[in-house]
């Protein structure tokens, strides 16, 4: 059996999160801790205290989850992962999981990324939207359709699961696409409460921010491969990682890929580590024949 961890992104925050861990133990108290020096607010208070709204903004939102899911990672016992993938932002905190980032780093790198993507989404009002159940080739024929014929930015984004993808971009070529989408046979077809169009190319002001701090920062041989999202498949080269962190901010999330492939090279039991259960209903629906199991 190949042990694989995985760690979630953007949505899987909620009110209340990861007070437990705090309240009971020593060790992640003190990450909570150095975690407000190095954001340089509480983010403690606002994950703990905060409303669904407070913990919306970006900024917020990418170091708390980031957060919760290394503390989860950290809290059990011998934990020896064989492979690692994060969906989006949950990839450094799978680098954090697989030794090539410090736990003090990867949040340095989550809070530089988290407001670079706010100041391009201030920069170019932008949207995405969930399309359900339509293959993954039609969506992207009309989002290519749309592009050619109106201008507007409107790409796949999130390939979730077979029958759910996330499609990115422009308010008015994401309202084209969604009519032509539902007009096509989509089961739904609606646009999320996001911030802004993130695995697009509407994100390329935010790449030369992330890059420079990737540039800045030590990275290790990983002990075990990462899937990464942009190309789906093991990567232990560190140079090559430190690409893919770079290029997934206009790429797509490539997550049923990626899971295939980890089941394909041995994968067969995924803990997600961090908030929610996301991740465990999305594999369940990429392979029933694999196990899940979380740590929240």
């Amino acid at each position: 059996m190949t042990h694989a961890f995985v760690f979630p992104g953007q949505g899987s925050q909620f009110p209340g999160m990861g007070k437990d861990h705090y309240e009971n133990s020593a060790f992640a108290k003190r990450l909570f801790e150095q975690a407000n020096e190095i954001v340089g607010f509480r983010i403690s208070d606002i994950m703990f205290n905060g409303t669904e709204e407070d913990l919306k903004q970006t900024r917020v939102t990418q170091p708390a989850i980031f957060l919760h899911s290394v503390i989860a990672f950290k809290g059990i016992d011998n934990a020896r992962p064989e492979m690692v993938a994060g969906h989006s932002l949950g990839e450094f905190s799978a680098l954090v999981a697989n030794g090539v980032l410090s736990f003090e780093d990867g949040l340095k790198l989550v809070s530089i990324r988290a407001t670079a993507m706010q100041k391009a989404c201030e920069t170019n009002p932008s949207t995405m939207a969930a399309v359900l159940g339509l293959d993954d080739a039609k969506v992207e024929e009309i989002c290519a359709l749309v592009q050619e014929e109106t201008n507007e930015i409107v790409v796949p984004a999130n390939y979730n699961c077979p029958g759910q993808l996330v499609i990115s971009g422009t308010i008015k070529g994401i309202e084209v696409a969604i009519e032509r989408l539902k007009a096509a046979g989509a089961k739904r077809a609606l646009v999320l409460p996001v911030s802004g169009a993130f695995h697009s190319p509407l994100m390329e002001s935010a790449k030369a921010e992330l890059s420079k701090a990737i540039d800045a920062t030590t990275f290790y041989h990983p002990n075990c491969p990462v899937y990464q999202n942009v190309v789906a498949k093991a990567v232990g080269n560190k140079e090559d990682i430190k690409q893919n962190l770079i290029d997934q901010l206009t790429s797509a999330v490539r997550w049923t890929q990626s899971i295939k492939t980890m089941i394909t090279d041995g994968g067969t039991h995924f803990t997600e580590c961090g908030p929610g259960k996301v991740l465990q209903g999305l594999i369940g629906k990429i392979d029933k024949k694999v196990t899940t199991d979380g740590v929240s």
